[in-house]
């Protein structure tokens, strides 16, 4: 069955959009989408350093996601405002991996494959990195839910239940570090951030808990992904493009028949 590519592009961008759903809840309940940019630029940082170095790519890609968002959360408790760090540091990652593997003078790199994504030269092996990395994103998010949950809405309350917001900050961006490395094969440097906050915010004005916009983003996002392949192999499109447009279309579509599902 998984000799062919279409089906083994199906269940990966299925693994990555159930894993981004449980993620994508918390950027979009924290406002922090360019955060997931700006860790997601930091995976081109990330190929470098492997080229380079002789690593492999998964956990350089991840090293190099998770040094982003320590770095912003180390500087934004200096008094820096959040929105001006994401900035810096953003384009500052994508800037420094792009010149990085400029430099590799024995190495040929299409970086268009990284910025925008090849699910259709996904391979077994890479299925298999994107389903384990998918459920040991949503493993971790489940472990952390309820203290995730808390530190979100209320830091304050967080603090008297013996909750240290900021410990759950770190979590999420090790979450975070963990799904640009799954999602880069997917849909790319440049989509992953899109595929986080999309399906979420489809999901939601459909729904009234946060477990059930977990799941709601879940589906949305696996929708998405089927959707956007169908498109792609239909019209000869990008796929990876492709996938983050079909996602902005239920986007569109929820946001029309969302108030008045929720009013019955």
């Amino acid at each position: 069955m998984l000799d062919d590519f279409m089906i083994r592009a199906a269940l990966a961008g299925l693994g990555v959009a159930f894993a981004a759903a449980p993620l994508g809840c918390f950027v979009v309940w924290r406002r922090m989408a360019y955060f997931g940019e700006a860790t997601a630029h930091a995976a081109i940082l990330g190929v470098a350093l492997a080229l380079s170095f002789s690593l492999p790519l998964l956990p350089a890609i991840i090293m190099a996601a998770l040094v982003m968002g320590l770095t912003v959360t180390v500087f934004r408790g200096r008094g820096y405002a959040m929105d001006t760090l994401l900035g810096v540091m953003a384009h500052t990652a994508l800037a420094a991996g792009m010149v990085a593997v400029s430099l590799l003078a024995d190495v040929r790199l299409d970086l268009s494959a990284f910025l925008f994504g090849d699910i259709l030269a996904v391979t077994r092996g890479d299925l298999a990195a994107i389903w384990l990395g998918g459920a040991l994103i949503v493993g971790l998010m489940a472990w952390r839910w309820s203290a995730l949950l808390t530190a979100t809405l209320n830091p304050d309350l967080a603090r008297a239940s013996g909750i240290d917001p900021r410990r759950e900050e770190l979590w999420l961006t090790l979450a975070l570090a963990l799904v640009v490395a799954v999602a880069i094969k997917v849909v790319g440097v440049l989509l992953i951030a899109a595929l986080l906050v999309i399906p979420a915010a489809a999901a939601r004005p459909l729904v009234r808990t946060p477990e059930s916009m977990a799941f709601a983003a879940a589906a949305l996002g696996g929708t998405a992904a089927i959707g956007g392949l169908g498109g792609a192999y239909l019209g000869d499109t990008p796929a990876g493009p492709s996938i983050v447009c079909a996602a902005t279309l239920l986007f569109v579509a929820t946001a029309l028949v969302g108030p008045a599902l929720r009013r019955r």
